[in-house]
């Protein structure tokens, strides 16, 4: 089984400054950890906020229906003395559930050891979801690969999460954050598509950048 699925699970956390050292242990070594002997579960990158204490995990899903099974059920309902302390303690906490919607760049789990990740969130009315995603897809993505240090893109639809109503999640990956100030970025973001969308009043993206932080942990043998 590989390390990429067709479902994920975006979750941030920033923790108190003084319980940064156990919340990163606690992290690599019980919270993942436990997550990967659950079915459905592929693999977890972490990831940091290159300018503040904001942490990112990603976990790589078969489907959302991961978290559906008997056996997260009891991970998530029975969480350890040290988990709990520590999930009191965090602020900023987010949590997106995304189905994969579509993909471009190299297939398979290469992608995912990108150094930089680049998530993009949207509101998207339903009935403008159609011409964002032929706007995403046919116009936006391919601008972006132009530049050989976009890695690639995957993006999905948010069937479930909070704290906002986001439907439409972008992933992108990247080599190194300068690829932002890039000119495929640039025209990118100049196209005639992109200004008609944009005139839209819901075209508002949430924009969040991440290093990648340590290494992948891949799912329990069965």
């Amino acid at each position: 089984m590989g390390a990429i699925g067709r479902g994920i699970l975006f979750s941030e956390m920033t923790p108190p400054e003084a319980l940064e050292h156990t919340f990163n242990d606690w992290y690599d070594t019980e919270h993942i950890p436990v997550r990967m002997g659950a079915p459905g579960f592929r693999s977890a990158q972490r990831y940091r906020d290159g300018t503040t204490r904001n942490y990112l995990a990603v976990y790589e899903m078969d489907g959302p229906e991961a978290l559906k099974t008997p056996e997260y059920g009891v991970i998530k309902n029975s969480p350890s003395d040290l988990t709990r302390d520590i999930l009191g303690a965090v602020s900023g906490f987010t949590r997106y559930v995304g189905r994969t919607i579509a993909e471009a760049g190299p297939g398979g789990d290469v992608l995912l050891d990108a150094p930089v990740l680049y998530a993009v969130f949207f509101a998207v009315p339903e009935d403008r979801c159609a011409a964002f995603d032929a706007w995403y897809d046919q116009d936006h993505v391919p601008l972006l690969l132009s530049d050989p240090r976009w890695l690639g893109v995957r993006r999905f639809d948010v069937v479930d999460g909070a704290p906002e109503k986001y439907n439409r999640l972008a992933l992108h990956y990247l080599s190194d954050r300068g690829v932002m100030e890039s000119d495929a970025r640039r025209r990118a973001r100049e196209t005639p598509w992109r200004a008609a969308l944009a005139a839209e009043p819901w075209f508002k993206g949430h924009y969040v950048i991440f290093d990648r932080l340590g290494a992948r942990q891949m799912a329990k043998a069965a």
